[in-house]
Order: C-alpha cells, then sequence, then structure tokens
C-alpha cells in the first residue's frame, strides 16, 4: 500500500468522525523522523480518543498496524506512529499550544481535498 493510499484511509477515518482541521503536511526533505504528519483535532477528550480510534481501526482493516501509539490516556494529544506517516490527534487547546503547523512551516501542505475525492468536506 502506498503511503498516499495510507493518508487517504486516515484523512477519510478522521474526516468522518467530525474532526476539526484535518492538515496533511509533507516533512520528507525536512526530517528523518518521518515523510508526512497528519494534523487533526477534536473539541473534547472523547472526541479525540474516538479520531484515533477510527484512524487506527480503519488502517488496521487495511492490514496496517501502528509501531506505536502515545498520548491515548489523557486524550490531549493522542500520537499515531505508522513510520512514514505520523498522525497527531490533539484537543484544540493542545494543538494550539503546541503549533506543529508552526514547527513544520517549511514543509509542503497537501491539500486534504485530494484525499476525500468524491467525498463532501
Amino acid at each position: 500500500m502506498t503511503e498516499k493510499e495510507k493518508i487517504k484511509i486516515i484523512v477519510k477515518a478522521l474526516d468522518d468522525k467530525n474532526a476539526k482541521e484535518i492538515r496533511v503536511i509533507k516533512v520528507a526533505d525536512l526530517t528523518t523522523v518521518t515523510d508526512y504528519f497528519v494534523i487533526a483535532s477534536g473539541t473534547s477528550t472523547t472526541q479525540v480518543k474516538a479520531l484515533s480510534d477510527e484512524a487506527e481501526f480503519k488502517m488496521k482493516e487495511a492490514g496496517e498496524k501502528p509501531f506505536g501509539i502515545e498520548g491515548y490516556t489523557s486524550a490531549g494529544w493522542i500520537l499515531l506512529d505508522y513510520g512514514s506517516i505520523v498522525v497527531n490527534v490533539f484537543h484544540e487547546k493542545e494543538r494550539e499550544f503546541y503549533s506543529l503547523e508552526r514547527l513544520w512551516q517549511d514543509g509542503e501542505e497537501i491539500d486534504k481535498s485530494e484525499f476525500l475525492e468524491g467525498e463532501e468536506i
């Protein structure tokens, strides 16, 4: 499965659960940690958990398991590590505080609609 196919599964899963401000940032040229960040937020810890659960569930259905999951207990910032793709699901307050988009502003932002073709955005 290609990275773009994986990102499509993740973005669709987050969108289906009404994630706020889904962003995909290509950082392959800036770091060796990962190639893409998928960033989204929820309005409550319950929604943050639901978003990460759905992304993880849909990826498992596609045969992909995360290398690691961090932050699930506190649900302020949950990270799902798929190697070349790192999914960051934030509570709105934590997203504003950590501001990953600002930290990785030199990355290439990819329009999420590319992954939601045929879907309402």
